[in-house]
């Protein structure tokens, strides 16, 4: 048998919950994305600056009407990526588990960022997030992606149908914030 032979087991997220309360996945950097546990990229500081510094933007741009969440996962039906901002409607009091749903999400990508783009867009657009931001760190520039829609040629059936990709000197307005100013995009970038 080879490998392209072998079946792929499937994990349902209670059964990743389990493994997780268990400590089975303790000190691992893993996330759970259509029922596989997935390794994760190792973190740089370009990476980490990069997730302070969009944080705090958002922060000051969102207030205190909504809750960030940072590296911390959300609920799908067989997934549950850890993005690494996600804006959450309420308070994190408001949620007995993790959330399933966010006005924006954003991933901040080096390595990743083929897996970001197709696999991630793909899971995100298929939970009817409205907004995502994918920070490109190799590029320096936002690829801002909005309103979903169904593909049935893509990972998770869905896509988002408007792309716009952002330069440095540019800016962005979060949908959810319509009238906010814009956040620059160098701003973000480390």
């Amino acid at each position: 048998m080879t490998i392209a032979d072998a079946t792929t087991y499937r994990f349902t997220r209670a059964m990743y919950d389990q493994m997780v309360d268990a400590g089975i996945l303790e000190d691992q950097r893993v996330e759970l994305i259509g029922g596989e546990i997935l390794q994760m990229s190792p973190i740089h500081n370009p990476h980490v600056v990069a997730c302070t510094l969009v944080t705090e933007l958002l922060r000051e741009a969102f207030g205190k009407t909504v809750h960030l969440r940072v590296q911390a996962p959300l609920a799908f039906d067989e997934s549950e990526p850890q993005p690494d901002i996600a804006v959450i409607p309420g308070s994190p009091r408001d949620y007995d588990y993790h959330p399933n749903c966010a006005f924006l999400v954003v991933e901040v990508s080096d390595s990743s960022l083929r897996f970001d783009r197709k696999v991630k867009g793909s899971l995100y657009a298929s939970a009817r997030i409205p907004e995502y931001w994918l920070l490109n760190l190799r590029d320096s520039q936002l690829e801002v992606y909005r309103s979903p829609k169904r593909d049935k040629t893509q990972r998770f059936g869905f896509r988002y149908s408007t792309v716009q990709v952002l330069k440095r000197k540019e800016g962005v307005v979060p949908l959810a914030l319509p009238k906010a100013n814009p956040i620059r995009i160098a701003d973000m970038l480390p």
